[in-house]
């Protein structure tokens, strides 16, 4: 971080068809991550996507601060053609590639809300996360909720939701300090609701002094 410029580094990690290409998208304001519905795994190599400059994104010190967003988003698992083993090796590789000196700053986990989390399914991304970030990984995981609009059409709340999901899931949420937000699949790429959800994202990486996690 320069004294008026940050550079938020982010990975998107997550089931196969959860929306982890489309949230990157929101989070870039852009399309630069191949998006779309299919029977099978669509991502399936490792893709590193840079925002426009977001002025004025928030103060510090006084100060106006400019704020980028850089998201790397990798294959789902479990995959309809690349192994465990595989994808693995591929996502930290670009880790250490990416972000092996700047940091990693928060590994979003993309969760979609119209879709129960089990704990079998949800092991595969956890797992994950777990053996590249290392025993902090709790302190730089957040879950992003795509799909959020179906709450609304089924009548519910955010809370509400969070008060009726699995016992895993919440004990999940437990462990990473609560540290979620909702993506709705409404309005523009540069609408309010993108830059509520960067708000946030801040807030977490705040809670860690800015600190990135690095890979060697």
């Amino acid at each position: 971080m320069t004294e008026n410029k940050m550079i938020i580094n982010l990975a998107l990690f997550g089931r196969t068809q959860s929306g982890k290409s489309s949230a990157g998208n929101i989070l870039l304001g852009s399309t630069d991550f191949h998006s779309r519905f299919a029977p099978c795994s669509v991502t399936k190599a490792c893709s590193l996507g840079r925002s426009c400059h977001l002025h004025s994104f928030i103060r510090r010190g006084g100060q106006e601060i400019t704020l980028q967003v850089q998201v790397l988003d990798t294959p789902g698992y479990p995959h309809s053609k690349l192994s465990m083993s595989h994808v693995k090796q591929e996502v930290k590789k670009a880790l250490a590639h990416h972000f092996g000196h700047e940091g990693l700053h928060l590994a979003l986990l993309i969760q979609r809300a119209d879709m129960p989390f089990f704990e079998q399914e949800a092991s595969y991304p956890i797992q994950l996360i777990q053996e590249l970030l290392g025993d902090t990984w709790k302190n730089y995981t957040a879950i992003l909720f795509t799909h959020a609009e179906k709450i609304e059409e089924a009548g519910f709340g955010e809370n509400e939701y969070l008060h009726g999901v699995s016992d895993t899931l919440l004990t999940l949420l437990s462990s990473i300090q609560h540290r979620y937000v909702f993506q709705y699949k409404k309005g523009n790429l540069f609408s309010e609701q993108r830059r509520k959800i960067l708000g946030r994202i801040v807030e977490f990486i705040k809670e860690n002094h800015y600190q990135g996690l690095t890979f060697k």
